[in-house]
C-alpha cells in the first residue's frame, strides 16, 4: 500500500529535505584531499542537530553514523571511518537521511575530490543524468515502472552496471516505505503513479559490472570488478504538474 500524504505531511518532509540539503552543501565544501569521512560525518551531524531534526541513519538497524560515506569501488553504505582518508582522483557518494518531526528526507550525492579522469567524470554525468531522465515520468497516472524504464533505457546505452539488489522506495513517517522503486524495468507496469505519493529515486549506477557483494561488515556494497560507483538520489512528491523535489535549497531553483 502507497500512502498518500497530506499537505501538512509534505510540508515536514519539505522541512526535512531543507536540511538534509544543507548538510549536503557544508559536505560538499568540505570534501578535499587529506579529509576523513568520518569528518564528513560530524559535520553532517552537526547540521542536522542545530536545525532541529535527528539523523535518520544513526540507530537504524543498528547502523552508528549520520551518513554513509561510499569512496570508488564503494557502491552504497560506506560506513564513516578516521582512516579513510580522501585522495585527488577519488569520487564519493555522500548518501543523508534527515528527520524532521517524524517525517524523512532522503538524498545522496556523488562528488569529485579534485581532478578525477575522464571514466569517473562521465560515470557521474550519466549517473546524475539517469536520475533526472526518471523524473520526466514522475506524475500523476503514470506507471513508477516508466521511472524505472526512463533510467534503465538511458544508462544501457553507455553500457554501464545498474545495481539490482538495492532500489529506491517510497518514504514519510519509515525511512523505508512501499513501494520498491528499481533502476530497471518495463515501462507501464504496477503501481499507478497519485498525487501525494512521496518517493525516494535513486539510481547505483557501476562502471563495469552491475554485480556488487556486501562485506564482512554487513554493510558495505562493493562492485565485485572494483570498479567506481556513483549515485544520485532525491526524495520527491508527485503533484498535479509532475513531481516537486523535496531534498533541495529554494536557492538552487534560481
Amino acid at each position: 500500500m502507497v500512502s498518500i500524504k497530506s499537505k501538512r505531511e509534505i510540508e515536514l518532509m519539505r522541512k526535512a529535505g531543507e536540511i538534509n540539503a544543507l548538510a549536503h552543501k557544508a559536505i560538499a565544501e568540505a570534501i578535499k584531499p587529506g579529509v576523513s569521512t568520518l569528518e564528513l560525518d560530524l559535520i553532517a551531524e552537526r547540521v542536522i542537530t542545530s536545525n532541529g531534526a535527528t539523523p535518520s541513519f544513526k540507530g537504524y538497524q543498528g547502523y552508528k553514523h549520520t551518513i554513509c560515506a561510499s569512496i570508488n569501488e564503494v557502491v552504497i553504505h560506506g560506513i564513516p571511518n578516521r582512516k579513510h582518508i580522501l585522495k585527488k582522483g577519488d569520487i564519493i557518494a555522500i548518501d543523508i537521511g534527515t528527520c524532521y518531526k517524524g517525517y524523512h528526507g532522503d538524498s545522496a550525492m556523488t562528488h569529485s575530490v579534485g581532478e578525477i579522469n575522464e571514466d569517473k567524470a562521465k560515470l557521474l554525468e550519466v549517473t546524475e543524468r539517469s536520475l533526472y531522465e526518471g523524473l520526466k515520468y514522475a506524475k500523476a497516472g503514470n506507471h513508477l515502472s516508466d521511472i524505472s524504464h526512463a533510467i534503465e533505457k538511458f544508462v544501457k546505452q553507455y553500457g554501464y552496471g545498474i545495481v539490482q539488489e538495492f532500489t529506491g522506495h517510497g518514504i514519510g513517517q519509515s525511512l523505508h516505505e512501499e513501494p520498491s522503486i528499481p533502476n530497471y524495468g518495463k515501462a507501464g507496469e504496477g503501481v499507478i503513479l497519485k498525487e501525494g505519493m512521496t518517493l525516494a529515486i535513486e539510481p547505483m549506477i557501476n562502471l563495469g559490472t552491475a554485480k556488487v557483494r556486501i562485506l564482512k561488515d554487513g554493510w558495505t556494497v562493493v562492485t565485485i570488478d572494483k570498479k567506481p560507483s556513483a549515485h544520485f538520489e532525491h526524495t520527491v512528491v508527485i503533484t498535479k504538474e509532475g513531481y516537486e523535489i523535496l531534498t533541495k535549497l529554494e536557492e538552487d531553483d534560481v
